[in-house]
C-alpha cells in the first residue's frame, strides 16, 4: 500500500539538504561569533544522524513511487522539516516552548512570516539568518528543489510535482521536469541576487540585504529589524518591484525574458488581473491616505503601493503601520491577502488563475442563461479549461471558505477579536503574514494567541502551502483504503 522504504529513503536524503542549511547558518554564527554557535552544531549533529537513519531503513526500496506515496511524502517532507527546524530555537533557548518554535519554523518554511517573536533585533545573526533561510528553500518548495539537485528522484517527480505546484494550470518548459526545475530556480536566484545588489546600491548593510532579499524573492517577510525605519523610500521601491516580480508565474517570466518578449506577460489574462488588481488597489489606499491621513502624494503612492504588492504576493512586510490607516483600506488588503499572486510564483492566496478561471465561469452562466442550448466553452490565453478543472476549481474555493469559516469561527469562540480572528485565518492560509484587527496590529508579533490557535494556524499554513487537497486527501478513508 504505502511504500515505506521509500518513504524513508526520500525524507533522509531531504535531511541532508537540512543540515547543510544548519551548516551555512553555523558559518554565519562562526563569523559573527555569538552564542549561537551550539544550538545550530548541536542541530547539524542531530539533523545528520537522523538523516543516515533515515537512508538506512530505505535502503535496497522499490523506487516506484505511486501518487499515494507523492502526496504523503509532500505533507512528511514538509512536517518533518519544521520539526527539524525548532532546534536552534529550542537548544538556544530562543523562544519558551515547542509550540512557539513549531509556529515560527512553520511560518518561515511555509513562507507565511507570520512571527511570535515580539523583538527579532535582539536575536544573534545566525538564527536571523536561519528563519529567512527557512522561507527562501520554502519559496519554491523543499521537494521541489530536490527534484532540481536529485536526478534519482525523477521515476516519480511528476506526482510529487503535481502535489507541491500551485496552481491549477501546469505549464511546461521542458519535458524533463528535472530540467524545468533547474531553469525555474535559475530564475528564482537571479531575483534574489538582483535584489540583493540593488539593496546594496541603496545603502543597505549586506547582512540586511541577503536576508530582505531572500524573504522578497521567497514572498516570505521575515524581518530582521523590529521596525521599518531602515526601508527608505528607494529600499520600499526595490522591494515593491522585486515582490511584485516574484508575484509573476516563473515559467512565463523566464518565457519572457529569455526571448526578450515582455508582451508574453501582458497577453496573459492571469498577468492582465494580477497587474490590474496591484494598480486598483493601490490607487484607492493612496486615495484614502491623502483624503483621510493627510499623506503628501509621493509618500501615499509609494506605501499603497508597497502594501498592496506585499499583501497580494503574500510576502507581508510592512513599512508603515495599516493600523492607523481608515479601515476600508483593511477591506482591500484583505481582499488581497485572500486573491494571491499568480499561480508558478513563490506566492500564496487564492491564485489569479482561479480568478480569471472564476470570473469566465460566471461570465458563461449568465450566457447560458439567455442561450440555454449553446455549448460555451472557459477559454485562458486560447487554451480550453475542460470540465474537470471547473469542477476542480469550485471544490477549491468552497473548500477554502469552509476552512476561512470554521477557524475564524474556533478563533472568535476563544475570545479573540472578530476582525483579526478573520484576517488572522486569511493570513494563515493565505501564507501571507500580517494580520488586521484591534488586539493584534500588522506589525505587532503574535505571541499573544492561545497554544491552541497557534498549532490552528501552523495546519493552515501547511494546509495553504500546499494548496489544501494535498493535505486534507490524506484524512480521507479513501488514502488507506488498499486498492
Amino acid at each position: 500500500m504505502i511504500n515505506l522504504k521509500l518513504l524513508y529513503k526520500i525524507i533522509g536524503s531531504l535531511l541532508f539538504i537540512e543540515t547543510t542549511m544548519f551548516l551555512v547558518c553555523l558559518g554565519v554564527a562562526i563569523g559573527y561569533e555569538e552564542e549561537d554557535i551550539f544550538p545550530f552544531a548541536c542541530s547539524v549533529i542531530i539533523s545528520a544522524t537522523a538523516g543516515f537513519t533515515m537512508r538506512l531503513l530505505g535502503r535496497k526500496c522499490d523506487n516506484s513511487l505511486s501518487r499515494r506515496d507523492a502526496y504523503l511524502v509532500v505533507t512528511l517532507t514538509w512536517v518533518v522539516f519544521s520539526l527539524f527546524g525548532t532546534l536552534p530555537f529550542l537548544i538556544g533557548g530562543y523562544l519558551p516552548s515547542f509550540t512557539d518554535a513549531f509556529f515560527e519554523t512553520m511560518s518561515g518554511f511555509t513562507t507565511t512570516g507570520a512571527s511570535i517573536i515580539d523583538d527579532v533585533s535582539t536575536l544573534p545573526h545566525g538564527i536571523l539568518f536561519w528563519r529567512s533561510f527557512m522561507q527562501w528553500i520554502g519559496g519554491l518548495g523543499i521537494v521541489f528543489f530536490t527534484i532540481a539537485l536529485l536526478p534519482s528522484f525523477v521515476g516519480g517527480s511528476v506526482k510529487v510535482f503535481a502535489a507541491e505546484a500551485t496552481g491549477p494550470i501546469k505549464t511546461k518548459l521542458h519535458p524533463r521536469l528535472s530540467t524545468n526545475a533547474k531553469w525555474i530556480w535559475v530564475v528564482y536566484l537571479c531575483i534574489t541576487l538582483l535584489c540583493i545588489g540593488s539593496l546594496l546600491l541603496a545603502g543597505m548593510t549586506p547582512f540586511r540585504s541577503i536576508n530582505y532579499s531572500m524573504a522578497t524573492a521567497a514572498t516570505g517577510g521575515f524581518a530582521v529589524d523590529s521596525d521599518y525605519s531602515v526601508f527608505t523610500p528607494a529600499v520600499q521601491y526595490i522591494l515593491t518591484f522585486f515582490c511584485f516580480v516574484s508575484g509573476v508565474n516563473f515559467t512565463l517570466l523566464y518565457i519572457s525574458v529569455s526571448k526578450r518578449k515582455l508582451s508574453t506577460l501582458l497577453k496573459s489574462a492571469e498577468c492582465r488581473l494580477y497587474l490590474s488588481m496591484v494598480l486598483g488597489c493601490a490607487a484607492f489606499i493612496a486615495f484614502e491616505l491623502m483624503w483621510k491621513n493627510n499623506y503628501a502624494l509621493e509618500p501615499a503612492v509609494r506605501s499603497s503601493l508597497f502594501h498592496v504588492v506585499s499583501f497580494i504576493t503574500s510576502t507581508g512586510l510592512l513599512a508603515d503601520d495599516p493600523a492607523k490607516w481608515a479601515h476600508v483600506t483593511w477591506v482591500v488588503l484583505a481582499v488581497c491577502m485572500f486573491l494571491g499572486p499568480c499561480s508558478g510564483s513563490t506566492g500564496g492566496g487564492f491564485k489569479c488563475i482561479r480568478g480569471v478561471m472564476l470570473l469566465k465561469v460566471i461570465k458563461n452562466e449568465f450566457r447560458q442563461m439567455l442561450h440555454p442550448n449553446a455549448v460555451l466553452p472557459v477559454k485562458i490565453d486560447g487554451v480550453n479549461v475542460p470540465q474537470s478543472k471547473r469542477v476542480t476549481l469550485l471544490a477549491f474555493l468552497t473548500s477554502y471558505l469552509i476552512l476561512c469559516l470554521i477557524c475564524s469561527f474556533s478563533m472568535i469562540a476563544m475570545g479573540i477579536d472578530n476582525t483579526n480572528a478573520i484576517t488572522i485565518t486569511l493570513s494563515t492560509l493565505g501564507n501571507v503574514g500580517p494580520t488586521l484587527g484591534l488586539e493584534i496590529g500588522p506589525t505587532m508579533s503574535w505571541s499573544i494567541l492561545p497554544d491552541t490557535a497557534k498549532w490552528i494556524c501552523s495546519v493552515l499554513m501547511l494546509i495553504g502551502r500546499l494548496e489544501i487537497f494535498t493535505v486534507l486527501v490524506i484524512f480521507t478513508p479513501q488514502f488507506w483504503k488498499e486498492n
